[in-house]
């Protein structure tokens, strides 16, 4: 995966604006698990990426050094050629001194060429630690985002388990509602009061049926009654 590829999830990653992902998630629970595994996985990824643009940037600036510390050493062995070349003229050694002279330039052809390697670089170098900077400026912001997601989800969890509660609580309080205690009692109250309905009732047909066996009686001795004095008219 190239580093712009990396640098632009990165950064689209760190800009995403979870909550509107939330509202337009049917659950957002397992919303947030799968965009936790998400940067998980992605934070790895662009620490993989952030390690190797790093290290590619310390190899430019390791050659870098290299080619200016060798451009200043090819520096000072043309200076000393040079130098010794015009000790040598001085004391009458053209040959010599043309030697030296020649060692000079070689060393003046390498500076260039180190110098010129050196100039190359520094705009990649600068390009490079460009993208390092943003890189991890972007991952920082991803491990923010990670640790609010997880913030987020622990509420989320929280809040559905007291929602959950909540719930069961009203069901039970319907439940309760719907079988009304006092309605129970209403109607055990009627059946009582039915019940003592009819033992008044029978206490009531009790009572008229030994009215009704004295009245009887008291029938049977006014007929008696009647019979003794007619014998008695009879035999007087």
């Amino acid at each position: 995966m190239s580093k712009q590829t990396i640098l632009g999830r990165v950064t689209q990653l760190a800009k995403a604006n979870v909550n509107a992902l939330l509202d337009q998630a049917e659950d957002p629970q397992k919303m947030l698990d799968q965009l936790i595994r998400d940067y998980t996985n992605n934070i790895s990824e662009a620490e993989q990426a952030v390690v190797t643009t790093i290290g590619n940037l310390r190899m430019l600036e390791a050659d870098h050094r290299e080619d200016v510390e060798a451009a200043a050493e090819w520096g000072g062995k043309a200076l000393a050629a040079s130098r010794k070349a015009d000790e040598l003229r001085t004391a009458g050694a053209t040959a010599d001194a043309d030697t030296f002279d020649h060692l000079a330039k070689v060393a003046l052809g390498r500076q260039l060429q180190s110098e010129k390697e050196a100039t190359a670089a520094e705009p990649t170098i600068a390009a490079q630690t460009e993208v390092v900077d943003r890189l991890k400026a972007g991952l920082d912001a991803m491990k923010d985002k990670l640790t609010a997601l997880k913030a987020k989800r622990d509420e989320l969890v929280a809040r559905a388990k007291t929602a959950q509660a909540q719930n069961t609580m009203m069901d039970a309080v319907k439940n309760i509602d719907v079988m009304d205690p006092t309605s129970e009692l209403a109607r055990f109250e009627d059946k009582v009061r039915r019940e003592e309905a009819r033992a008044l009732g029978k206490q009531e047909l009790a009572a008229s049926s030994l009215d009704a066996q004295f009245e009887a009686l008291d029938d049977l001795g006014r007929s008696a009654e009647i019979e003794a004095r007619l014998a008695a008219l009879k035999h007087g």
